[in-house]
């Protein structure tokens, strides 16, 4: 099998499903179109497939002859984001887009399970492709929960993530906690209403939560080692209904990121912390709150011989190892939910090139896809694939 050859074949269409998922973004469990195409697809490749969790698609293959399960797995779901890019492709649904390369790895891992059926004869075991819902609100553990991970039993799993912080032509790989767990908040801070010329006779919750917002910084400079990445990052606010009015509450949602070396303990620690800070600050200034978790992730491990086995792979694709680099970052990926489960590999693809403009972060409303790099993500899933099965 000549595999840089197969994919060269299958580019024009690799990158026509790309820009077809990215002109026509959907949101969390919501992906109908996107899992229509996805099944129709699948099934043409010949793949028994079936629907989980309302969007998820699930695709079965079986080699020459019984062996291990691998599962590759790519996520569906955009974000609800205006798009600022002016392209061909350009999301024709208000306030949504692709701004996490989902649509890149949806094709990536459609034409790679293309490439794997057609030669589903040179390899052993089973082949199970997960196409997941919302993973930007990890919807990746109501899948383990359906049973995604049985039936047939997985063994092992590997994700691809196309990545603009690393230059197109790279790869970055590493053993160990690669991406960081995250616990989602909301927090309400109570105060009473009132007119801003008698602010006397009124309890402002805006003057609490500017104290809350500069106090809990503190945690992460002073309370935690700077060995143990953290971080506590408030992205929304939402209070105050005019310009003279005390307002009676505000809203605010935010991250807690973190790679500690005993999750579980270290996270239960930071979050009293949190709490501590905001409880002290409301009581001193007379308001009330409260806080709300919102179900997320924890950090994602690579496992040491899937990663070993995944940078094989990346030497075969890239032409030696001079263009994989060891990586990892704070962000949170629900596919976490499967390396603690399974031996698992995360690989991130280089997608940046500042010359095409697809060096904008992730979750910009100008964030964009190198697409000269779908190719290498596709034969990373080929290899990969192939070696873990074909492996005695």
């Amino acid at each position: 099998m000549d595999i840089k050859k197969e994919i060269s074949l299958l580019e024009e269409e690799l990158v026509s499903l790309r820009r077809d998922f990215h002109r026509n973004p959907e949101l969390g469990y919501q992906e109908y179109r996107t899992s229509e195409i996805i099944t129709n697809y699948l099934t043409q490749c010949g793949f028994d497939v079936k629907q989980v969790c309302k969007t998820g698609v699930v695709g079965l293959l079986n080699g020459k002859e019984p062996g291990r399960t691998l599962l590759l797995r790519a996520d569906m779901d955009a974000l609800p984001q205006e798009e600022l890019n002016e392209v061909s492709y350009k999301s024709v649904h208000k306030g949504k887009m692709h701004a996490c390369g989902h649509d890149g790895h949806m094709a990536m891992l459609l034409v790679a399970a293309k490439l794997l059926a057609r030669h589903k004869d040179e390899f052993k075991g089973t082949l199970k492709v997960v196409f997941q819902p919302n993973e930007e609100e990890a919807g990746a553990l109501d899948m383990v929960k359906a049973g995604v991970l049985e039936d047939p039993k997985v063994d092992a799993a590997l994700a691809l993530h196309l990545w603009t912080p690393l230059e197109s032509g790279k790869i970055g790989l590493a053993a160990g906690p690669v991406m960081a767990a995250n616990e989602e908040f909301e927090l309400t801070v109570f105060g009473n209403a009132g007119h801003t010329a008698i602010p006397q006779t009124a309890i402002d919750p805006i003057v609490s939560v500017a104290a809350i917002i500069q106090a809990v910084q503190s945690i992460q400079t002073r309370e935690v080692s700077v060995l143990d990445p953290t971080l506590i990052m408030f992205g929304q606010i939402k209070g105050g209904t005019g310009r003279n009015i005390v307002a009676d509450q505000v809203q605010l949602g935010g991250t807690l990121r973190f790679l500690y070396k005993n999750e579980e303990k270290e996270k239960a620690e930071l979050k009293e912390r949190f709490e501590r800070v905001i409880s002290g600050i409301c009581s001193a200034m007379r308001t009330k709150y409260k806080l709300e978790y919102i179900p997320s992730n924890p950090a994602l491990m690579n496992d040491p011989v899937m990663t070993e086995l995944a940078r094989k792979s990346a030497r075969e694709v890239l032409g030696g190892d001079g263009q994989i680099v060891s990586y990892s970052c704070m962000a949170g990926e629900d596919f976490a939910e499967f390396s603690c489960r399974v031996p698992s590999v995360f690989c991130f693809i280089g997608t940046g090139n500042s010359q095409k403009e697809t060096d904008f972060p992730h979750h910009h409303p100008r964030f964009n896809l190198d697409e000269d790099t779908l190719v290498i993500g596709v034969d990373m899933h080929v290899r990969t694939a192939l070696s873990y099965l074909n492996k005695m």
